[in-house]
């Protein structure tokens, strides 16, 4: 923070200007994805595992089964998972891209 003619800090008063980043769009669609506690929950446990049945998916948190279908729709949609449909069952893993594509946008903050 700067300081101001009294010696005390305070806002900067110049002006700002934010460069247009075509990259602030994917990490907001990433960030959101993750932005819950069951959904990073999920991500975690998909990152150690091959391959997760939903069902499996259910057992391992204390919500039910159409809650977590919901954060599974949202993960699915950012793309940050992929559900692959195999019988009555889908099975679901991590995107390997898009998991490194958010951690590299969040280390360029």
């Amino acid at each position: 923070m700067a300081k101001n003619k009294a010696g005390k800090r305070g806002c900067d008063p110049t002006p700002v200007s934010l460069p247009n980043d075509a990259s602030a769009e994917q990490l907001a669609r990433l960030a959101w994805a993750v932005a819950h506690p069951a959904r990073v929950r999920i991500v975690r446990l998909l990152i150690n595992r091959e391959a997760c049945v939903c069902g499996e998916i259910v057992a391992e948190l204390p919500l039910a089964q159409s809650t977590v279908s919901q954060h599974l729709k949202i993960l699915k949609e950012s793309g940050m998972i992929q559900g692959e449909i195999d019988g009555p069952t889908v099975c679901y893993c991590i995107n390997g891209e898009k998991l490194n594509a958010l951690k590299k946008l969040i280390a360029a903050l």
